[in-house]
């Protein structure tokens, strides 16, 4: 693309990524961008609820402080959902493309909808979730035909935007790994084992329980788990199992905690192991961009996003933990897996990637 376009980005956090792991990929690909020479602007409400539970973990204002000075070409503009209207007068003139992401409140997206005929902008919608297909109705409310078009994670949920929602388009627009910061640490050889994510509702219990806690509670290593939303049953079930629980990590230090960690996880929520198969979270990415062997529970890679020998995928719990243990024995199999991984990444899966995929869809937009 020879032209800069002037782009404004709508997400339910920028400055937090508590419970919300698609600031990770979003963060990445603003950065990409805006090295490509393309005018970025991020909005975000004052008041978000990640931000907010942000600001209460001992270290959450350190996070902030850690994203501003990891980003700081990124302009992010916070606003009131009361003058959201007037924000979009003011900012939103002489933009090319607007992407709301799909965390945002409908009477954020209605007035978006509403005003890009009058300012002049195409207005995309940004799915890195599983409502469209667990709780249609949430989405049913967003008028998704008034879209220029659909960005959706997942080819399978693409195909829903399209003949669930009637999207006038949608293209398929995976999450990434922002290799800027997520790359491998060192070359220790370690024997700790960490997991990263979060608890959350009832999505995965079972899925921990089997492939987490089970495991883990049969070895003697260093082991721990980082995230948010575990309730006192589950950090109960964790100190039970000889589990560390350490609680909040920002994205940031992440690839520190993987590169110190002999190989980690994959457990995705039930609906990513079923209707929604073939879509990865973003930790996926990240892990492999670290260098950090990763196993798998039950899941299908139906658009072949990786190779076979990327990572190790396992059926059942006890399958899950006499791979753990045949990898801390093995460091030629670690090291293997590890440059498997990190060679699909760096050839497919950079945010670098996704910002150029950007430009072909704002070309295709008439942008």
């Amino acid at each position: 693309m020879n032209s800069s376009l002037n782009l404004r980005f709508f997400a339910h956090s920028w400055r937090s990524d508590w419970n919300h792991g698609n600031a990770h990929f979003l963060r990445g690909l603003v950065t990409e961008l805006g090295t490509l020479g393309h005018k970025v602007t991020c909005y975000e409400p004052e008041a978000s609820w990640s931000y907010v539970n942000l600001l209460q973990e001992p270290n959450g204002r350190e996070s902030v402080r850690q994203f501003e000075t990891a980003f700081p070409q990124m302009q992010v503009v916070t606003y009131d959902s009361t003058d959201v209207r007037e924000l979009a007068h003011r900012e939103l003139r002489g933009a090319d493309v607007v992407v709301v992401h799909e965390w945002t409140a409908p009477e954020v997206i209605h007035t978006l909808q509403d005003l890009k005929q009058t300012l002049g902008y195409r207005l995309l919608l940004h799915d890195t979730h599983h409502r469209a297909y667990t709780a249609p109705k949430s989405i049913g409310v967003f008028r998704v035909q008034q879209f220029d078009g659909v960005l959706a994670f997942g080819e399978v949920l693409r195909q829903i935007y399209l003949h669930k929602f009637g999207a006038t388009q949608a293209w398929t627009f995976h999450e990434a790994a922002d290799t800027r910061r997520f790359c491998p640490k060192n070359t220790d050889q370690p024997h700790e084992l960490f997991w990263v994510g979060n608890w959350g509702d009832d999505e995965r219990t079972h899925e921990l329980q089997e492939f987490l806690i089970q495991p883990l509670s049969q070895l003697t290593s260093t082991r721990a788990v980082y995230g948010v939303r575990y309730p006192s049953s589950a950090r109960e079930q964790l100190k039970d199992a000889g589990i560390e629980y350490r609680g909040y990590l920002p994205n940031l230090e992440a690839p520190n905690v993987y590169s110190r960690s002999a190989l980690t996880l994959h457990i995705p929520r039930r609906s990513y192991a079923n209707g929604l198969s073939g879509v990865p979270t973003i930790r996926m990415f990240e892990v492999l961009a670290s260098g950090t062997p990763l196993i798998c529970s039950p899941w299908s890679d139906a658009e072949g996003l990786f190779r076979t020998e990327d990572y190790l995928t396992v059926s059942d719990g006890k399958a899950m933990l006499a791979e753990i243990c045949h990898l801390l024995q093995d460091s030629v199999a670690r090291a293997q897996l590890a440059s498997n991984g990190i060679e699909t990444i760096r050839q497919r899966h950079t945010c670098a990637h996704r910002a150029k995929q950007f430009e072909e869809i704002c070309e295709e937009l008439g942008r």
